[in-house]
């Protein structure tokens, strides 16, 4: 099959773009049936603001908490509840190995 440019409007600025024969080739060799709706820079602008949300989202909000064993201060990566006991690293790496057993 012989491919062509073809000139598609992107919709998020709504500019011209070249969908190229070579393009075209690569997206039939990879199966994908939709040609693409966005511009190269808008493209790259949207993955863009992808990688800034996941960032965001992958910082933790730690909460201050008093270990249940030995009484040290603490921050740990959930709200602490009264009715379970919170420990530091230490103490729960104790725990963790005991309990295994």
């Amino acid at each position: 099959m012989a491919f062509q440019d073809k000139v598609l409007v992107c919709k998020d600025c709504g500019k011209e773009f070249v969908f190229t024969a070579g393009e075209q080739e690569f997206y039939a060799e990879k199966g994908f049936e939709n040609e693409p709706g966005r511009c190269k820079a808008c493209r790259d602008a949207r993955k863009a603001s992808r990688r800034d949300f996941g960032a965001k989202k992958g910082q933790r909000t730690l909460y201050d908490a008093v270990c249940a064993d030995c009484g040290a201060e603490t921050k740990v990566p959930f709200k602490p509840r009264n009715d379970r006991p919170v420990y530091c690293s230490e103490c729960f790496q104790k725990h963790r190995v005991t309990s295994e057993f």
